[in-house]
């Protein structure tokens, strides 16, 4: 089975062509062949010519893809959404099924760890594991208030964005080691291995953004009194 894995939801732009045993083994996901580039202006520009360098180095087609995984996050709105509408766009015009998996699972240390990103405005995205299964998470917090403890879980390890993930270490208070890290096409594909191998049919592709829009409704105003309005039907 070969799975085209795509994550835009970091600074770094992520794909790869990803091998995956058809029957349930204990073999974990082969990386054929993978693509990163690092420059959060540059999804949009860099992500499809990484996709053909992909299945170029790998000698496959698009033909020849059974799946897509694709991050939905937790991550900006403009960057998410590149990766998300390519890969939908891969799935539905190849007619193949798209996986959609929270971008920290991907990122995911054996044992128990947190995962750390940057959510800009002075916060972090975060999500914590226990024996690499998420037991609290994603949320959105200043980097002072993730909690050294939740779900009866103390990590062992801070995964991420190097700096952010500093950040919360020393907030704790205590030496924890930190590991620099970002979505990898075989993390995209481990994290949705349960749900490739059902029988179920794909879940909707969701993004997860953490805060609500900036955009809002303008405030209506009332008319200016110098403007004279006339009803309809009354002569000047």
């Amino acid at each position: 089975m070969l799975v085209l894995a795509v994550d835009t939801s970091t600074p770094q732009v992520t794909t790869g062509i990803v091998s995956l045993p058809d029957a349930p083994t204990d073999t974990l996901p082969t990386l054929l062949a993978g693509r990163s580039y690092l420059d959060a202006r540059a999804h949009n520009e860099v992500l499809v010519p990484l996709i053909v360098e992909c299945l170029d180095e790998a000698g496959v087609t698009r033909a020849d893809l059974d799946a897509v995984v694709v991050g939905c996050g937790p991550g900006p709105f403009t960057g998410l959404r590149v990766g998300m509408v390519t890969a939908a766009a891969f799935a539905d015009a190849l007619g193949i099924p798209v996986y959609g998996v929270c971008s920290l699972d991907s990122m995911v240390a054996d044992g128990d760890s947190l995962v750390v990103t940057d959510a800009r405005r002075r916060e972090v995205y975060v999500a914590r594991y226990a024996d690499g299964a998420r037991v609290w998470g994603p949320a959105v917090l200043k980097a002072t208030d993730v909690p050294a403890e939740s779900g009866g879980v103390t990590p062992a390890v801070i995964r991420g964005s190097e700096q952010h993930a500093t950040q919360v270490a020393e907030a704790f208070g205590a030496p924890i080691e930190v590991e620099a890290a970002f979505p990898t096409p075989e993390g995209l594909v481990r994290a949705a291995l349960e749900e490739i191998r059902s029988s179920d049919e794909p879940a909707p592709l969701v993004p997860l953004y953490l805060r609500r829009p900036d955009a809002v409704p303008p405030t209506p105003r009332k008319p200016s009194a110098a403007l004279k309005f006339r009803s309809p039907g009354e002569s000047s």
